[in-house]
């Protein structure tokens, strides 16, 4: 009976450093975030989303790990990473109401991905899977004028993890592309920037036409309309 436990175990422990050695492609998943509105007048403006992966490897999203914490095996995307983070901005975009163009666009996203990768960090019981990622994001209206620009950097965590595989990599990744979408969409600058181009009917009360003049005045620098815009969304309250 010992020697069929232990063989049993030398089985089960010569299959994990064999996975260990192998390469492991995963898909990264975005959901959308729940409950969001629609903004004013999104429906008049049609948004073009650019993404370009600047990272030197745009296969590889993470290594598993041994337990000395030698890498012995990339992890990659099945998809490509661009594509994945195009696919979650047009999702959000259009949650909020805007119209998702290819061409003819009224404002164009470029967004320029420059990390997002999976670390695993090993502990005595047990470890962590820590995903970054950091793009660059700018908003360009009529003429190349722009409109919005801002460097998102944020983290995803998968805790207490035993092995250093792709599943917990795939985990964190997905957690830090949320964070990061989350973490744009929230600021008012950009959904700003989004709507420069909203119709002048949208909005029928005093803070919407306000902000329908703001949008309208091409003279305003990028760093005077979002001054101004923060002062009457604040004016409001």
């Amino acid at each position: 009976m010992r020697i069929a436990s232990k063989l049993a175990l030398m089985l089960f422990i010569g299959a994990l450093h064999g996975c260990a050695f192998t390469t492991e492609t995963i898909d990264i998943n975005y959901l959308p975030e729940p409950g969001v509105s629609k903004v004013a007048g999104a429906e008049s403006v049609a948004v073009a989303v650019e993404v370009t992966d600047s990272r030197q490897d745009r296969s590889r999203v993470s290594s598993k790990k041994n337990g000395y914490g030698m890498e012995t095996a990339p992890i990659l995307a099945n998809e490509d990473v661009a594509a994945t983070v195009r696919r979650a901005l047009t999702e959000e975009i259009r949650a909020r109401g805007y119209q998702s163009a290819t061409a003819q666009a009224d404002v164009q996203v470029n967004a320029l991905v420059t990390r997002f990768y999976n670390d695993h960090k090993l502990g005595f019981f047990s470890g962590d899977a820590v995903a970054d990622f950091n793009m660059t994001v700018k908003v360009v209206g009529d003429a190349n004028r722009e409109l919005f620009s801002r460097t998102i950097a944020s983290e995803g965590k998968e805790a207490n993890t035993q092995l250093a595989t792709g599943a917990n990599a795939k985990r964190a990744l997905d957690k830090a592309l949320a964070n990061g979408m989350r973490t744009l969409f929230a600021d008012p600058a950009f959904i700003a920037a989004l709507s420069s181009h909203a119709k002048a009917t949208v909005s029928t009360d005093k803070t919407g036409h306000l902000l329908e003049e703001l949008a309208a005045d091409k003279t305003l620098s990028p760093e005077e309309y979002k001054r101004r815009y923060e002062i009457i969304r604040r004016n409001q309250n």
